[in-house]
């Protein structure tokens, strides 16, 4: 039977390695005693016609951005959103995907469980087209996801493989990536760092947990996405987090840790990994359309999505009539594939 949020699953929770461990102490403090300051959201949580929200839901919002976009919601799909937090986002998910089962939030902490049950309990009273058995709330990890091969069609996390080390964070985006299906796509918010940081800050296992020490950089974080299998990354936003300043973090010089909104697809390229930062190519020549022989095509005066390796290659051609415009890390293109040109 499914465990719908007054049904609690009765899987093992994997037994933590003592990061882990000090995580999941820290976010069942966070449970029993809801802290709105613990994160710093740099998101406005949607409003959507007809879905109404308890407080304590958005007084548990613990994440640094937005998974939640209703492009990637089509078709009613199956969602599986890891690290359930209060159950805003696993709510609004349900909203746009109405079936039993449609929505599985997977959380190694008991009383995270719990309280995400007890605030579903509450939004039933509130939304009369809620229904119990469209969300499955379980105990699980993201390091060992107990979801089928390819069966969802998107996943999602806020702030949370952050926490993971490097070898972990390997291990939660492989799994990830695993039941996705084909084309599936892996919706995220997670902080990134300019610079590596010291040892001294990533090895504090607390201020890991408050996600302000296991941030990579933006350049490690994307590579390991593609490692893991995602062959289309999307940059949707890139916005100031939050400031670790030099004196109570012991360091040279202040460091301004930024919250990513990544969708990362499920796809193979023929070219490899393909990232779209919110460049395009805009060709401003004497004929009407330009075509560069490799599959870009370009109606004059009009810009074109186009990811950063197609970008780099434009450049380095020279193409006297071609302007590439900068990276605005925000894609403004469709939900589907990359919707611009690799």
């Amino acid at each position: 039977m499914t465990a719908g949020w007054n049904r609690p699953s009765e899987a093992a929770v994997p037994t933590a390695m003592s990061y882990l461990k000090t995580t999941r102490d820290f976010y069942k403090d966070a449970a029993l005693s809801p802290d709105e300051g613990l994160c710093c959201t740099t998101s406005p949580s949607w409003s959507f016609p007809g879905l109404k929200v308890p407080s304590i839901m958005n007084r548990m919002n613990y994440g640094c951005g937005t998974t939640v976009h209703p492009a990637d919601l089509a078709g009613n799909p199956t969602v599986l959103y890891v690290g359930v937090g209060g159950g805003l986002e696993l709510l609004q998910f349900t909203y746009f995907s109405r079936k039993p089962g449609g929505v599985i939030g997977v959380d190694p902490v008991p009383e995270m469980l719990e309280a995400c049950r007890r605030n579903f309990a509450e939004a039933a009273g509130m939304n009369d087209w809620l229904q119990e058995d469209f969300v499955s709330l379980r105990s699980g990890d993201a390091l060992n996801l107990e979801i089928e091969d390819s069966s969802v069609d998107v996943a999602a996390q806020n702030c949370l493989f952050n926490i993971f080390k490097e070898d972990d964070l390997k291990k939660a985006l492989a799994e990830t990536c695993r039941v996705l299906k084909p084309g599936g796509r892996f919706v995220l918010s997670d902080p990134v760092t300019p610079v590596p940081l010291p040892d001294r800050l990533t090895g504090d296992d607390r201020l890991r947990a408050m996600c302000l020490s296991g941030s990579l950089t933006y350049q490690r974080y994307v590579e390991l996405m593609g490692e893991a299998g995602f062959g289309t990354i999307q940059i949707r936003a890139r916005r100031p987090y939050r400031m670790l300043d030099r004196k109570r973090y012991g360091l040279e010089e202040p460091v301004l840790l930024e919250s990513l909104e990544v969708a990362a697809i499920k796809t193979k390229s023929c070219c490899g990994l393909e990232v779209f930062t919110g460049r395009t190519a805009i060709y401003h020549g004497e004929e009407e359309y330009f075509d560069d022989g490799a599959g870009l095509s370009l109606t004059r005066d009009m810009p074109v999505m186009i990811s950063d390796r197609r970008a780099e290659q434009l450049r380095t051609a020279g193409h006297p009539d071609l302007t590439i415009t900068e990276p605005t890390w925000h894609f403004a293109g469709g939900s589907g594939g990359g919707s611009g040109c690799c």
